[in-house]
């Protein structure tokens, strides 16, 4: 009984967080988290977050009523933008964060006030990708896209908001991604990308379907998620995986902590922890995603860093167009890509 109240204290420091979840969760769950709680004496209850936003609304919904279901949560861009806008997320101090310095500049988070929001959690590349039995060469540019001798032969994400073919479009064919700043800008986008449509074999929402098929080279080429690909490969399967001269798409998460949360303290240690260099290079060889530090800081050998990531520069979705203008590109979308 004497030892009663230091189990408790130790019991006291918990931590909620919330992570995609599948393979994923799994991989933190195994990898990750247990070392982090070795090191920092804090236990770590991992939530799988439902896909989409339906994670934010449910975030948002509970910190109205003072609730956290997760402290900290990893939140796509779009997320975060949108969780600004109610000022869902704990402004972070990153003078208790001083691993954030070791961060890529895109991957830090700000409120339009300088705030930060949040802090990257990891990041990952879609890239072209190909069947090598029925590609024996390598396509070095997006543009294999529009290739009229690839009719019928592509698999493309379905949606406007995760597919980023319109940043695609843009840095292949009209100068960079800020032609996208004006409604003319993406309106000559979509219709350069609606020449693409005859290539198309499927729109897949089913990530799983499309990678069969690229395997059985039914649907030889299309984009895809670099490591996914890579672990196919790994597996005998005839695939591979390109950075196009233009750069691989980069989207990523962040870690951000809930306004209603009262783990603020646990918070930043936890996110201080993950943004280690040591700890991003063990993300990238156990979860296989690409670093959100700079390259330089890691022990990565360069076959390990290639099978997460380039150093070509990426492509950066526009995060802000599907926050400002989301009904209107899903509109436009419909009408001129996948009707």
């Amino acid at each position: 009984m004497l030892a009663m109240p230091s189990i408790l204290r130790a019991q006291d420091k918990s931590l909620k967080v919330g992570v995609y979840g599948g393979y994923f969760k799994d991989s933190f769950d195994k990898n990750i988290f247990p070392d982090f709680t070795k090191a920092s004496g804090i236990a770590v209850e991992s939530i799988a977050e439902p896909t989409g936003e339906a994670w934010l609304v449910q975030l948002d919904q509970a910190a109205k009523a003072g609730a956290a279901p997760a402290d900290v949560s990893m939140m796509s861009q779009v997320s975060m933008l949108k969780g600004q806008s109610t000022d869902l997320w704990a402004p972070l101090d990153v003078t208790k964060i001083p691993n954030a310095s070791n961060l890529i500049d895109r991957f830090v988070n700000k409120y339009p006030d300088g705030r930060i929001a949040g802090i990257g959690a990891v990041s990952w590349y879609i890239t072209l990708v190909t069947n090598t039995d029925v590609f024996k060469e390598a396509p070095t540019s997006w543009e294999a896209l529009w290739d009229p001798a690839n009719a019928d032969k592509l698999g493309l994400l379905a949606l406007v908001s995760n597919s980023f073919l319109l940043e695609v479009t843009a840095k292949t064919y009209l100068g960079g991604t800020n032609a996208l700043d004006t409604e003319e800008g993406i309106q000559k986008a979509f219709d350069k990308l609606a020449e693409v449509k005859p290539n198309v074999r499927l729109w897949y929402r089913d990530e799983a379907q499309f990678e069969q098929s690229l395997k059985s080279g039914e649907i030889p080429m299309g984009q895809y998620y670099h490591d996914v690909t890579g672990l196919a490969a790994a597996d005998g399967n005839p695939v591979r995986s390109t950075f196009p001269k233009e750069g691989g798409i980069q989207d990523s998460g962040c870690w951000a902590l809930s306004r209603a949360s009262t783990k603020v303290e646990e918070a930043h240690v936890f996110i201080d922890y993950m943004s280690q260099p040591s700890i991003q290079a063990t993300l990238s060889r156990k979860v296989g995603t690409s670093p959100t530090v700079k390259r330089e800081l890691t022990d990565l050998t360069d076959a390990e860093f290639a099978a997460v990531s380039s150093d070509i520069d990426p492509i950066i979705p526009r995060y802000d167009l599907y926050q400002t203008k989301s009904d209107w590109l899903n509109q436009k979308w419909t009408e001129l890509i996948v009707g």
